[in-house]
């Protein structure tokens, strides 16, 4: 049923290739991808967020920050944000998208995963371990 996932944060540098790349790596028969409310286009993953994957076995190597466009929302069965304010800016910008955007942390609580960008390494080691246990999550119910 879901077979195309796509992942979304605000710049797709940090908490959404971290997701990307994880369900990419738990779910290896379906299609997951990411993208930005306010892409930093064209970046490659944060260094820290890329370093915190790379303990855990993910690599975030080769990921290249995207605009989240309707195209894109169209193209997807399944679109996960990582805070509840982003299912409006999702809306915003592919009404037609509501009705399939969740959140990530949908399964755990309905747990925003909190923005490291430009914070600590704790910061990012916390993001991360939401990310992991959400992912987990989703697998279980896909």
């Amino acid at each position: 049923m879901f077979n195309k996932i796509l992942v979304v944060c605000v710049g797709n540098i940090c908490r959404s290739p971290s997701g990307e790349y994880l369900l990419k790596k738990l779910l290896p028969n379906k299609e997951v991808a990411s993208a930005g409310v306010g892409a930093l286009v064209g970046k490659p993953a944060d260094s820290m967020a890329a370093e915190v994957a790379e303990v855990n076995d993910v690599s975030l190597e080769g990921h290249v920050a995207q605009q989240l466009t309707s195209e894109l929302c169209l193209d997807y069965d399944l679109i996960l944000v990582m805070e509840k304010g982003h299912i409006e800016a999702v809306t915003k910008i592919a009404p037609e998208a509501r009705g399939k955007t969740m959140l990530f942390g949908q399964w755990v609580g309905q747990k925003d995963i909190p923005d490291p960008y430009r914070q600590s390494r704790e910061a990012f080691v916390h993001a991360y371990s939401l990310i992991e246990e959400a992912a987990i999550a989703w697998v279980k119910k896909l």
